[in-house]
């Protein structure tokens, strides 16, 4: 795919024109990156920010002991490492490649000359650095607030409306990342994670194969979230 037609597809560059797509589509840098790659890490001098054009990425934080702890999983069309912009100019975190795949790297003083030749950049930006907000403070309020259970929960009513299929009531999904990396995300341990797995299974709320999850009861699933 070219790379006008994977930055249309971005939220980001919504409503642009085509002349501005066009522009951005020369400073655009393709990269590819391999599975347990690390594109960069937390502190490092931001050169600019990214675009995931295919496979997929996990943002996450290393603690002095080593343990790591995921913060978002990035999907294809969405963008990362906006926020690094600003503040003191560093990436927050640490991105590591899930599977293999490409990015598009939009180089800081490239972008900046762009966006103050175009307002609709500027709103953009706002757009997508709230939405960034919003899910960094639900995941806060969760890690805080809910439960295991709970949290799982939330995390696979997204998931179901990301990406999922439906079938006479039921819907089918499967895990973007490892069990082990999703324990981390929801702020708790690889065993808690498996006694909520099979407490959900036993009450006939879901199927577990592996990844592979089958919601059979969507309703009872949104009332362990609290939605």
């Amino acid at each position: 795919m070219e790379n006008k037609d994977i930055i249309r597809k971005a939220l980001l560059f919504s409503g642009l024109e085509e002349e501005y797509l066009v522009e951005l589509a020369e400073i655009a840098v393709r990269r590819p990156f391999a599975k347990g790659e690390t594109l960069f890490t937390e502190g490092e001098k931001a050169e600019g920010f990214y675009l995931l054009a295919s496979g997929a990425l996990k943002l996450c934080k290393i603690s002095p002991d080593g343990r790591e702890k995921v913060l978002h999983m990035v999907h294809p069309v969405e963008t990362f490492a906006e926020a690094a912009f600003f503040g003191d100019g560093k990436y927050p975190a640490e991105a590591r490649g899930v599977e293999r795949g490409e990015v598009l790297f939009f180089p800081r003083g490239a972008f900046m000359g762009l966006l103050e030749r175009n307002p609709r950049f500027s709103m953009n930006l706002i757009a997508s650095l709230s939405l960034l907000l919003r899910r960094f403070a639900r995941q806060i309020e969760e890690l805080s607030f809910a439960d295991a259970p709970s949290r799982l929960a939330s995390y696979l009513l997204d998931l179901a409306a990301r990406k999922s299929t439906s079938y006479q009531g039921k819907t089918y999904l499967e895990l973007d990342m490892r069990k082990g990396e999703l324990a981390s995300r929801l702020g708790t341990v690889s065993e808690t994670l498996s006694r909520t797995f099979k407490k959900m299974k036993d009450e006939g709320v879901i199927e577990l194969d592996g990844n592979k999850i089958t919601i059979m009861q969507m309703e009872k699933l949104k009332m362990i979230a609290g939605r």
